[in-house]
């Protein structure tokens, strides 16, 4: 089974805070973060130091998707954000991003297993498939 995590974060996201979200909202699904297969995220935050030293910290490959790529699961979010939408071109990052890699890992069809988390500079999502 492959379990996808997606993020999204402010531009200077501290790691702390970010392993901190993915820490607690790990904990509060009952999953333990050894089963986690990959992290995503937008392109935009493909260079961001935070989800950078974050995918180094946990030794996951982290796998970034343009805006045309995530606005594809727009009807499958929980949570549409405008803010989000003016910034990336897409309504949810950490979602969309989950989804599709673990779409894209599993060459099937994904579902949020736990949909977005919310801490002051980051957001979280998982996504399982297969």
């Amino acid at each position: 089974m492959i379990l996808a995590v997606g993020l999204g974060c402010q531009r200077g996201c501290d790691v702390h805070a970010l392993l901190d979200l993915f820490d607690s909202a790990l904990a509060e699904g009952g999953v333990d973060r050894n089963s986690i297969t990959a992290l995503a995220s937008i392109d935009l935050k493909k260079d961001e130091p935070g989800i950078r030293a974050m995918a180094r910290a946990l030794d996951l490959p982290l796998h970034c998707f343009n805006a045309g790529q995530l606005a594809v699961y727009a009807e499958r979010l929980s949570h549409k954000s405008e803010v989000a939408f003016a910034h990336t071109g897409c309504y949810g990052v950490a979602e969309s991003a989950a989804l599709a890699l673990a779409e894209h890992l599993a060459g099937a069809p994904a579902e949020l297993l736990i949909t977005r988390k919310k801490a002051a500079q980051a957001t979280f999502a998982l996504a399982c498939a297969g």
